[in-house]
């Protein structure tokens, strides 16, 4: 009977979560979820947050605890307090400051949760929190949440073509993630016709670390869409890139060569028109100024003018004649044509 009387004397508190493990992102927020019920008024009720973090699961610390009967060491892990409530008052420790939202009312709410922002990889542990209730002195008065702060996903990266893609050459596929913790690795694969995925053929290499992918010696069997995963713990994301023979990489030099073939056309152009109307106003009553043989003379030299810059070791550059070909053609006859409008005034004789 005495015993009924003191079960009856002595509540029980519950304390619940839905969580027993969360993972967050390095930088990200997490919400550790703690309520709690309780018969009794909440005048009394005390919240208290604690952490042990991964780093010092394996340190331990002997603490004693005596009772009236005998006494207990036990051999625990060292604990941090995270937040402490009493009498409507809110504690935040030095480490959590700016970063933990404390419980909004928890003595009408009965919810003890806490937020965290801007987590670290040394916020990772085991957090628990553990509430009373006087007189609720027994039951089950705390909660343990793991939580696990994992890496940044990486972010989408950039995938780029350098080389000939035309067949017989070397063509380099690089990928690379500006962000992502921790640092992630690269994987190549083709795509086919109908987005499957399949391994890269061919004398071809590539490094998990850089995330270059060197094709040698690429067949047309080898065309096609490639993709590039970049991956870590957290996850993952990807690129793509077309390797087609009608896709050229141009080289910055070879434009910037082509420009300047340009000015240079231009300029002799210009030179030779202002000599011919120099010569044109001295030679009034000559009817000829230039035999045939020096016509011929000066449209081979623009000849050479327009072929030369494609010359290279004796053969011709296909990437810098596909490139700067239409540009020199509208150039030359440009040439041609103002050359020979003054080549016909000075086969007239100056009537004046």
């Amino acid at each position: 009977f005495l015993a009924f009387l003191f079960y009856r004397c002595v509540e029980l508190i519950t304390v619940k979560t839905p969580q027993k493990q969360v993972n967050v992102t390095t930088g990200g927020t997490v919400l550790l979820q703690c309520t709690f019920v309780t018969t009794q008024e909440t005048t009394s009720l005390n919240i208290q947050w604690e952490f042990v973090s991964s780093a010092d699961m394996k340190t331990q610390q002997v603490v004693t605890r005596y009772s009236l009967q005998a006494k207990y060491v036990d051999v625990l892990p060292f604990c941090w307090q995270v937040y402490y409530y009493q009498a409507g008052k809110d504690v935040i420790s030095t480490a959590f400051e700016g970063r933990l939202t404390p419980p909004s009312a928890p003595a009408t709410s009965r919810n003890a949760s806490i937020l965290i922002s801007n987590m670290k990889p040394s916020d990772a542990g085991v957090y628990t929190c553990d509430v009373h209730n006087f007189p609720d002195v027994e039951g089950q008065s705390q909660v343990n949440i793991i939580v696990n702060v994992l890496g940044k996903l990486p972010s989408v990266p950039y995938c780029s073509v350098h080389g000939d893609v035309e067949s017989g050459h070397l063509v380099t596929l690089t990928c690379h993630s500006e962000h992502g913790s921790p640092k992630p690795k690269y994987t190549w694969i083709r795509l086919d016709e109908t987005k499957a995925r399949r391994p890269v053929m061919g004398r071809s290499e590539y490094s998990t670390e850089s995330g270059i992918l060197e094709i040698r010696n690429i067949s047309e069997f080898q065309f096609g869409e490639y993709q590039c995963n970049a991956s870590n713990v957290v996850g993952f994301s990807i690129c793509t890139v077309e390797l087609s023979p009608d896709i050229l990489y141009i080289h910055p030099f070879v434009l910037i060569g082509a420009l300047l073939g340009c000015v240079l056309i231009i300029l002799v152009v210009w030179f030779i028109a202002h000599t011919v109307k120099r010569k044109k106003y001295k030679a009034v009553n000559v009817s000829e100024d230039l035999t045939g043989e020096e016509k011929c003379a000066m449209f081979r030299f623009l000849y050479s003018l327009y072929f030369n810059p494609f010359m290279h070791s004796g053969h011709y550059s296909g990437q810098l004649f596909y490139s700067c070909s239409l540009v020199y053609s509208w150039v030359l006859l440009f040439s041609f044509h103002f050359i020979s409008d003054n080549f016909a005034v000075l086969d007239k004789p100056d009537l004046q």
